[in-house]
């Protein structure tokens, strides 16, 4: 956490154990600690994150599928720069799936890392992309894949020549099938026959895993992500770095030490490049083990292996929590990345991605959860990642493939959802009519509408944004109700959220101060002062966030 001059990093969580007739302020963060450096005066700490699916968010020349000039189009609506408007999202800076060309719709098998794909528009499309996106005040992260390439990439191309080839060794061969199953799957096949051998590609053939114990190798992948800084973009979402190494089967396919000593220097290259850039990671896996990738926050403010990561256990927890009414499994969440994260990094919630079926179909397309769901999030500490159409509750497709993950934006509710002029390259999601961006836009009890407050409740509160966190454990009917205070010096904002169907209350809750003001509260929503603390009124899947002293 911070000290006095400045605010609060990440997911430092200081838990107070709250019973009746008990009465104090939130503790006091710690003093000293590597918050006070370089990370937390990021951008990126405590920044709201979109992530955008190109081929899927708008086409500006009527082929049915998304492109860098559309994405430009439609800035505005995702921050148009003007603090004072409110009819923006409002988000900080954008994460592109991959850009770079591809044989795919989804773009995680490259052949080239320095060429735009070309459905989605030319060089100077993306760098038109940077410059509007900057004017507005928005940062561009891109996908970076560096397990591995598509099997037309020029490298692998030259690999499968000859064992004698100049590529051969920047891909992983045996001569014999070693018959090592996937991490995730034991019968799934990681070692594809070809020409005589067998090359390694732990999600399927057509992906071929680099080799990183090969220098050209390593050195190719930090100068791919020097140029792409030197470009003008803002960092990168690292894909799938558990599999950059493997020693053997099992175990061996992921979270190998070789892996960890890779990325800390690829990590410190990137600094070295741009000293602000920013870098989060795929680590889906369990608390403990994304822990680790954060590496020492001592030697780096913000850990020196990744300064931000995703934070999938939280995610599954909250939709759990939200499903069922029970607040228990978040807050236990919380509590277990306090206790195993490193001090002073910094937590990257989510509710859903392009891996996950949608958070709106898996709360039952029920607006009043999706909306306590986008209040926790955005609430909570560390960098929130916004999935497009999350926001206006976007439903997934009737299948679990990656399209129906992936489907076109809905600007309005007619037949091209005015994603396009022509056929959009992939079906929409059922729903569309209603939720869409139109329909909601001027409707104050939309989804949209409430992520937008949300947005600018958090901008307006440096609590919020960067404050720590005192999770509240034991309030007498706590059990639906997630209640936390965010704080910095001179700061202290009260949260709560109620996940229960019915009205509840819950306290005392002793959060400090004797007048609340409501930052975020709607109707039936109070908080009461009295001698052990706040008692705490919320609706049914209510949430409220008060300023107290």
């Amino acid at each position: 956490m911070r000290h006095a001059r400045r605010a609060s990093i990440g997911i430092a969580l200081v838990l107070a154990l709250a019973c009746a007739g008990t009465s104090r302020p939130p503790p006091a963060p710690p003093p000293s600690g590597p918050a006070d450096g370089e990370a937390a005066d990021a951008w990126w700490n405590g920044a709201v994150f979109y992530e955008v699916f190109v081929r899927s968010f708008k086409d500006s020349d009527g082929d049915g599928k998304g492109d860098l000039a559309g994405l430009v189009e439609k800035l505005d609506y995702l921050n148009d720069g003007d603090p004072a408007t409110d009819t923006d999202l409002g988000v900080d800076a954008l994460w592109l799936m991959p850009v770079f060309e591809s044989p795919s719709t989804h773009g995680y098998d490259v052949t080239d890392y320095e060429a735009i794909e070309r459905d989605y528009g030319t060089s100077a499309d993306m760098d038109a992309l940077l410059v509007e996106a900057h004017k507005r005040g928005m940062k561009v992260i891109v996908d970076l894949v560096l397990n591995h390439t598509s099997d037309q990439h020029p490298w692998f191309v030259d690999s499968t020549s000859s064992p004698t080839s100049a590529h051969r060794d920047w891909y992983v061969w045996s001569g014999t099938d070693p018959g090592w199953g996937q991490p995730w799957n034991p019968t799934g096949e990681s070692w594809h026959p070809l020409n005589g051998a067998f090359y390694y590609g732990v999600f399927w053939s057509g992906m071929p895993d680099l080799n990183y114990r090969t220098a050209a190798v390593r050195e190719e992948a930090k100068r791919i992500a020097a140029y792409w800084l030197g470009r003008g973009v803002d960092g990168f979402r690292l894909d799938a770095v558990r599999h950059l190494y493997e020693t053997g089967a099992g175990p061996g396919q992921s979270d190998v030490p070789e892996t960890f000593t890779f990325l800390k220097d690829f990590s410190a290259h990137v600094r070295t490049a741009k000293s602000d850039a920013a870098l989060v990671g795929e680590v889906w896996a369990d608390t403990a083990t994304i822990a680790r990738y954060y590496g020492s926050t001592a030697a780096v403010p913000g850990g020196d292996v990744l300064p931000l990561l995703f934070d999938f256990p939280l995610a599954d927890a909250i939709a759990a929590g939200v499903s069922s009414g029970n607040a228990t499994e978040i807050a236990a969440k919380l509590a277990e990345s306090a206790s195993l994260y490193p001090r002073g990094a910094a937590d990257a919630p989510f509710l859903g991605n392009h891996d996950q079926v949608r958070i709106a179909t898996r709360l039952g397309n029920d607006a009043s959860r999706l909306g306590v769901a986008a209040s926790i999030l955005l609430t909570l500490p560390g960098s929130p990642f916004l999935y497009y159409g999350e926001e206006i509750g976007t439903q997934n497709g009737p299948g679990t493939n990656d399209e129906w993950k992936r489907t076109p934006m809905a600007w309005d509710g007619t037949a091209s959802g005015g994603f396009t002029t022509g056929t959009p390259w992939w079906a929409f999601a059922p729903g569309r009519e209603t939720e869409n961006v139109a329909a909601q836009a001027g409707a104050p009890d939309s989804l949209l509408s409430r992520y937008r407050a949300l947005m600018r409740v958090r901008r307006a509160s440096a609590a919020l944004r960067r404050g720590g966190l005192t999770l509240f454990h034991g309030v007498p009917g706590s059990s639906h109700v997630l209640v936390f205070a965010r704080f910095v010096e001179g700061e202290t904002v009260l949260v709560a959220h109620n996940l229960s169907g019915a009205a509840t209350t819950a306290g005392p809750v002793p959060a400090g101060g004797t007048v609340a003001e409501a930052a975020l509260a709607g109707p039936g929503a109070t908080a009461t002062a009295g001698p052990d603390g706040w008692t705490l009124t919320l609706p049914a899947r209510g949430s409220a966030v008060w300023w107290v002293r």
